[in-house]
This record gives C-alpha cells, structure tokens and sequence, in this order.
C-alpha cells in the first residue's frame, strides 16, 4: 500500500515506545494532514493505524491486544514490530503494513515538534551493535545518520516556532555520523551555533560509543546549549553478563566514562537502564550490578526484567525463574530510589535557572535546570519562560520550586 491510499480519511492513530517511534507519529500525522485527512477518536475514524513496540515481552503482548481490538477495523501498522514479527501480527489482525521507511522519506525533515516547547530531531536510525537480546537491532538494522544539513535545517525550523528543548533521539546518538566520517560532537558543535533561546537533550548513548569520542563529547557538553545530561545504558555491572550480551565494554569502562563526565561537571545527571535476571546470571554477577549502581550514582534508572526476543541470539539461552527476575527488579528500584532521594536533596534551598518546557497538571509547569532537573512551579508559567527558582521539595521522580 501507500500512503495515499489513505487520502481524505478519517484516521485514529495510537502509537507507542520510544521517542524515536512516537516522532514517527508526528511525522506521520503531518504527511496524513497534508493528503487530507481528519486525525479523530476510534469511535469516528474509518481507519486505524497502530505505530508499534515489540522491544520486550510485555510490551508485544499488549500491542496483539491492541491489533485485535481493530481487527474488525481498516487497520495498518507500522514501527518495529511488523519489521521482525509479521506472523505474529497476522495471528490476530491482517493489516496493511506502513513502513518506517517510507515515513521518513515522505515527511521532508528530521524534526518535529514534541509536547509543549519541546522539538524532537530523528539524527539517526539503527545502531552498530550488536546485542545479543536485542530486537530492535533486528528491526531498525544498522546506522543510517541523518546529515549535518538535515538536522541544522530542523533545529533551525523547531526553534523558529517556540521550541526551547531540542530532544536529539535515535537508538544510539552517540554513533551518529559513523557511517558519514563524522563524530557526535562536531555536530553538537554546530547545533549549538544556530542562533536562539534553547538547549539540546541528547539521547540515549552507548557506552561503547561514547568511549570512541569521550573527550570531544565531554568538551561539547561545555556550551550552555547542551542540557548536563547523560543518558548511559549500561544493562549490567558484571563483566561476564555485559561478555554474554555482547555489549562491547566493562563495568571499568563505565565508571571511566561516569568519573570523567563528574570531574568536568560534578551536578550533572547521568541516567542508565539495566536488564535484571539476564540468562545465566549468578547471584554474585547481580550484586556486581547493584555496586555499580552504587558507585555510579545513577539519577533515574529504567529497569527491565530480561525477556526472550525471538530472533535475537540470546532466545537460544535458558531463562532464569520470573520470580528471580522480578526479585531482583524490585531489590534494585530501591537502590535507585535512594540515589534519586540523594541526589535530588542536593538542591533543596539552592536558586538555579529554569526554563519552562511542558504543562501537565493545570495550575502548574514543568521546567528544566541546565542539569535536565524536572522543577515543578505551582504558576501558570507560559512555555520558553526563563528565570530562577529556588528548590523547595523533593519528590523523587522531580523536585518542586518557587520562582526567584
């Protein structure tokens, strides 16, 4: 099928996972309006598109659910899961199938606006790992980088519209422009050269990537137009596990990376993701991850119970007990929890700019400091507002603040 095929419809669109993929949605939901659509609610639409996640167990099985719920329904499906699970997919529903491809290709820009003051830029697609649980390798296949010009052209047009916070995603940034002879931070360089009132988040970096630019990427982070934020995936602390994944460092490289980062920028905020109970994993090989939890101080830490991807290399593992898995899962939250309390604690009484990103509750505003801190102001603060606030509360997940 093409697109448009869906020309002059009405069309419902649920989407889910990453940053990457719901840009997608936006992406596709300008391309649609542009062929004449009407973007509506399931109960008005004629069509149904479901932008899909298939990056663990749990989430597969609630996307089957979702296609069966339309599957009386003209219903199309796009993101990673029609990519590598096709026959799953046509267990439940016969959709038509969009692919990511021709999304990026149609939609003419690699940015595109996110909630509130906030601009997500796509600066590369796939990644050059090669992880032996991971599915959404399969399903994105290697690096595509977005060009130098392509993503300047989409800050530059972001900003030109309000945006304050520029998100720079893709599945590994920090390998971005290795498939062009190009590095990371010489793109950072020139986003931070375009003119206006905004700062860059920058993705989730691979380890293994970060360490091939360390020094150029820790000198970027200088410019007051990079948010001092980190995010480092690092799955586990134990050399054997990390051998076993196939992630291409060592607990030692990590806290290289963590330590040079503190040195420069001792506040910043390095956030990290672990899988719990990958196969094989000892009781002593867990509490390696734990202590380098501990050591590395992570500030909000996104957990996963180890899942079996079909396709990936560890499928042909045997998988630890459920109970293993969640015990360990919840034995780590409240490792982190106390990290996040700690590190939040921090800032209580100190004044630090913010600026004004999102609205979710009303009487309220989201802001960031240059740390990426999430500052809650009880004011109806209008988006890109800039100024100081001082930190009143913690409340782990975000801190409260009262404007200067």
């Amino acid at each position: 099928m093409t697109l448009e095929d869906l020309q002059g419809r009405a069309i419902y669109i649920e989407s889910y996972g990453c940053t990457y993929n719901h840009a997608d949605t936006r992406r596709l939901e300008t391309i649609l309006e542009g062929l004449g659509c009407r973007l509506t609610g399931p109960d008005e639409a004629d069509a149904v598109i479901v932008n899909t996640c298939t990056v663990i167990e749990a989430t597969e099985r609630k996307m089957l659910r979702r296609l069966a719920a339309f599957a009386d329904r003209d219903l199309y499906v796009t993101g990673c899961m029609p990519l590598v699970q096709m026959e799953r997919i046509r267990s439940v529903c016969t959709p038509q199938v969009i692919h990511p491809d021709e999304i990026r290709e149609r939609s003419g820009t690699v940015g595109t606006p996110g909630a509130g003051a906030i601009g997500v830029v796509q600066v590369a697609s796939g990644c050059v790992g090669r992880c032996s649980y991971c599915i959404t390798r399969l399903a994105r296949g290697r690096l595509v980088s977005a060009s130098t010009d392509e993503i300047l052209d989409a800050v530059r047009r972001l900003t030109a519209t309000g945006a304050c916070e520029i998100q720079l995603t893709g599945q590994d940034v920090a390998a971005w422009g290795l498939d062009r002879g190009e590095s990371l931070p010489d793109l950072l360089q020139a986003v931070a050269g375009v003119p206006g009132r905004f700062a860059v988040r920058i993705g989730m970096m691979h380890p293994a990537s970060v360490l091939g630019i360390l020094e150029p990427l820790i000198e970027a982070y200088e410019s007051e137009k990079v948010f001092r934020f980190l995010h480092l995936p690092v799955q586990s602390g134990s050399d054997t596990v990390l051998e076993r994944m196939q992630r291409d460092y060592t607990a030692a490289d990590v806290i290289r990376i963590v330590d040079a980062f503190r040195e420069r920028y001792p506040e910043m905020m390095i956030s990290s993701d672990f899988i719990t109970g990958f196969p094989g994993e000892t009781e002593e090989e867990f509490h390696e991850t734990l202590d380098l939890l501990d050591r590395a101080a992570f500030v909000k830490v996104n957990i996963t119970r180890y899942s079996r991807r079909p396709g990936t290399p560890a499928a042909a593992l045997k998988c630890l007990p459920e109970r293993i898995r969640k015990d360990r899962s919840r034995t780590l939250l409240a490792r982190a929890n106390r990290i996040y309390d700690r590190y939040n604690e921090q800032w209580l009484g100190k004044e630090t700019p913010v600026v004004a990103t999102e609205k979710t509750i009303p009487g309220s505003t989201v802001c960031r400091n240059p740390c990426y801190l999430n500052v809650v102001i009880e004011e109806d603060l209008p988006f890109g507002f800039s100024g100081k606030a001082v930190i009143t509360g913690n409340r782990r997940h975000y801190v409260t603040g009262e404007r200067v």
